[in-house]
């Protein structure tokens, strides 16, 4: 998939405010990271404005308010499927990226992540740290939640890509990670940045 420079240009033009969604484990927030840095534009991450420490979430008003007023410039990317604030994000995105993996794509990502995040102890939000009771073994796990709610959310982005409502969106469904590199690739990294 080779682009011209003006291509290029136009494509990044037309990619303002972006909200990048899926199932949880699908990849959103790093997608939405590297789309970030390439663009050179803010990335907010929902989840780390709804945690509070020991896995408290915020309260809806604030919440709201803190999305409301990490969204308001002109350009950014985010990522999350928070329905609370879909008239938020949606309602100001021009762009919205779906990925849309496999199940078993899917499950394989959350089960690495899930272990790597347990065994590094990795930081998350305000604190925040999976453990391997909720990470795994509990009906709150994040991989029983991607599976309850994987069928939920196909139904609503493919609804969502027909409905007149949506119109002013331009919603990209990415399938495969390696399409979801492909396109991204088009995108190049600015220079500053790729030096360590």
């Amino acid at each position: 998939m080779s682009e011209t420079l003006n291509e290029q240009r136009r494509s990044s033009a037309r990619l303002k405010r972006i909200v990048v969604v899926g199932v949880s484990g699908a990849g959103k927030t790093t997608l939405a990271q590297q789309l970030a840095l390439r663009l050179d534009v803010p990335h907010v991450e929902l989840d780390a404005l709804f945690w509070e420490a020991n896995w408290t979430p915020v309260s809806p008003e604030l919440f709201r308010e803190r999305v409301a007023q990490a969204l308001c410039g002109d350009y950014w990317v985010t990522d999350g499927n928070f329905s609370q604030v879909h008239d938020l994000t949606w309602g100001r995105a021009t762009t919205v990226i779906w990925l849309d993996y496999g199940v078993r794509t899917i499950l394989m990502r959350l089960v690495h992540r899930t272990f790597r995040r347990i065994f590094t102890r990795e930081e998350l939000w305000n604190g925040n740290r999976e453990s391997f009771l909720q990470g795994l073994l509990t009906r709150e796990s994040i991989i029983v939640w991607a599976l309850k709610t994987y069928k939920e959310k196909r139904r609503r982005y493919r609804a969502a890509q027909v409905d007149p409502a949506y119109a002013q969106l331009d919603i990209i469904r990415l399938c495969t990670p390696h399409e979801t590199q492909v396109w991204l690739s088009r995108f190049a990294i600015p220079s500053q940045a790729a030096v360590p």
